[in-house]
């Protein structure tokens, strides 16, 4: 059986297979290019949602996400990672 994650779209028991093999020296791993999220104003206003609203919602101040949108500070870190998911799925921030 199969275990798929949904949020990323792979395989997890091939992955987990993969990191065996290459912990007992028997492959190298495989690396996987992760895209960058659409820009956050972008994601905001798909989800119809205020820049108070949206930063409520990620739990970050609104003058962090109006930089991001102007372009003064770009995301990082788990900051893209959350924006990755909220894309591809926005009914995180309402569960």
């Amino acid at each position: 059986m199969t275990k798929k994650s949904d949020l990323l779209d792979i395989d997890l028991n091939e992955e987990l297979a993969a990191i065996r093999a290459q912990k007992a020296g028997k492959n190298v791993l495989r690396k996987k290019k992760l895209k960058d999220p659409s820009d956050v104003a972008t994601i905001r206003h798909r989800l119809g949602l205020t820049q108070e609203a949206f930063s409520g919602l990620l739990g970050i101040s609104v003058q962090t996400l109006r930089n991001w949108e102007q372009g003064t500070r770009k995301p990082r870190g788990p900051a893209m990672a959350l924006l990755r998911i909220v894309e591809r799925n926005p009914k995180v921030l309402f569960s």
